[in-house]
């Protein structure tokens, strides 16, 4: 029985059938979220292998509250919190995991949660398991969130918004952390695709803006971006930290996250944190290229090149691919209308980018 063939082929006829495909090792990637190029730098690798392989177990084997939480996780966090300049952190699962656990933990019933109305989906789905009352505001837009916030009557108001967009590529205007701290609020930042890409040290908007991190603060990144690895983290006040160990599911009930996972993250922020000023340079060479040849003012290394058109981003898609280049090719549900999202990502030659970048310019005239 093919219990979904009618639900499948709407998705065929309309052009947003998704599958999942291996790439031969000689596509040029221009299509992942490994920004600073870190997935390929063997040297992180050994390095992580040697310090995993120091210890008498290579697994976590249980959750953190049974005894899976190792010395690699902790002294990640302990690193994590002093280049940030937070109290304390967490290391988990996945982005989407932190996601999960950060906003169905902290809105409770009394409690309301105002939400970029573009916000990744996993914040999506988690606001619709909270207790409290969810807001979405729109996207960027601080008056609309001042308004909405004046109007709360709630306990405790919780605000999630994130670095760098994921689909549009653009900052979070550095407004809403007044906004959060004027009312009193907690105030998430999903620092997923701005960790790693700006800032002086290159750690996010709270290092772009200058923000010091205050006890209303929390800030999540994950590590299958600009990091190379895989996980993620949040970092907060010692209080809150202590509510996600004794509240959120997805630490309580999962098994702790990876040993080389979390040993290879450790070694990318050492990385990115001695060579900034150099990765600094060639992202912002990379953002020139994407603004010449797109005329696309990326405020991070996504271009995000509208097309509208399902069957188009999926044409202009094959044509790189006849080149060896691999973009995205996003359509709905994931944004409203078709882009090609185009990753400007230092693993990639700045003439092989530039070419690229030409190729989509060419097809959309």
């Amino acid at each position: 029985m093919n219990y979904y063939e009618n639900e499948l082929a709407a998705l065929k006829r309309a052009g947003r059938y998704r599958e999942r495909r291996i790439f031969e090792d000689d596509i040029i990637d221009l299509a992942s979220n490994d920004y600073l190029g870190l997935a390929e730098k063997r040297e992180l690798f050994d390095a992580a292998v040697s310090r995993v392989g120091r210890e008498r177990v290579h697994a976590p084997k249980a959750s953190m509250l049974v005894n899976g939480y190792h010395p690699i996780h902790r002294d990640f966090e302990r690193a994590l919190c002093e280049a940030n300049r937070f109290e304390a952190g967490i290391v988990m699962g996945s982005g989407f995991n932190a996601n999960i656990a950060m906003i169905e933990a902290l809105v409770r019933r009394g409690d309301e949660l105002f939400l970029d109305e573009k916000y990744h989906a996993s914040g999506i789905l988690a606001s619709r398991l909270v207790e409290g009352k969810v807001t979405l505001f729109a996207h960027n837009d601080v008056r609309d969130l001042e308004r909405a916030l004046a109007a709360s009557q709630a306990k405790r108001r919780i605000v999630a918004a994130e670095g760098i967009y994921s689909m549009d590529g653009d900052l979070m205007a550095p407004e809403i952390f007044a906004a959060a701290d004027r009312y009193d609020a907690l105030l998430i930042v999903d620092e997923a695709h701005s960790s790693g890409v700006v800032g002086s040290r290159l750690l996010g908007v709270f290092d772009l803006y200058g923000i010091t991190p205050r006890p209303n603060h929390l800030k999540m990144g994950t590590l299958g971006k600009a990091y190379g690895s895989f996980g993620a983290y949040v970092l907060a006040s010692g209080h809150i930290v202590d509510y996600f160990v004794n509240r959120a599911k997805p630490v309580i009930y999962a098994t702790a996250p990876s040993l080389f996972d979390t040993a290879l993250a450790h070694e990318a922020l050492a990385y990115i944190l001695t060579h900034a000023q150099m990765l600094r340079r060639e992202i912002a060479s990379r953002r020139t290229i994407i603004r010449e040849t797109l005329g696309i003012e990326a405020d991070g290394l996504i271009a995000a090149v509208p097309v509208g058109d399902n069957r188009t981003v999926m044409r202009i898609q094959s044509a790189l691919l006849g080149e060896k280049m691999l973009v995205g090719a996003i359509r709905q549900p994931t944004v409203e209308r078709a882009i090609i999202r185009l990753i400007g990502r230092l693993g990639v030659g700045e003439d092989v980018l530039r070419r690229g970048c030409q190729i989509i310019a060419h097809t959309l005239q």
